[in-house]
């Protein structure tokens, strides 16, 4: 049986990088539709998934979420906006709360990712206010991107 991963890494004559694209952009796109709710009749079986995440790995394109951010627009809105109190990922409020991944783990409602910074940016919690009225979704959506990509590297004290 040959399959799109055999045809772009196994074979002797491996598909040129052009069809390599094109199937990766294809594979992605399957993936990302299947993720959408479809009527009870149609449904996309696990095997089709599965084949279309791995071509699109195997190919080098990531599949990621739609709310995926800009990590470098986001530095820029969180020194604007967050660092007054977030500096080098801390928490000047309440000290135990940082920005760190294990704080990050521990304390963001929804876990470490960026849908949760997303949503406390948006909606602040305690002592941290709402900046869904002063922020783009845009820009709510880069610094969370950063923030959670900085909490994986490290910050920088």
């Amino acid at each position: 049986v040959v399959t799109i991963q055999h045809l772009l890494i196994q074979s002797p004559n491996p598909i040129n990088t052009n069809i390599k694209m094109k199937l990766a952009i294809f594979a992605a796109l399957v993936a990302s539709a299947s993720a959408w709710t479809t009527p009870k009749h149609f449904e996309v079986p696990a095997a089709v998934k599965a084949a279309a995440a791995g071509v699109a790995v195997t190919a080098g394109v990531a599949i990621s979420p739609a709310f995926a951010g800009d990590v470098g627009a986001g530095e820029q809105v969180f020194n604007a906006n967050c660092a007054a109190c977030h500096a080098g990922g801390q928490n000047v409020i309440m000290p135990e709360k940082t920005l760190e991944k294990e704080a990050l783990d521990e304390y963001l409602a929804g876990g470490r990712s960026e849908k949760s910074v997303m949503t406390q940016v948006t909606n602040g919690k305690n002592a941290m206010p709402a900046f869904g009225g002063r922020l783009s979704d845009e820009d709510i959506a880069n610094v969370a991107s950063y923030v959670i990509t900085t909490s994986e590297a490290g910050w920088d004290e």
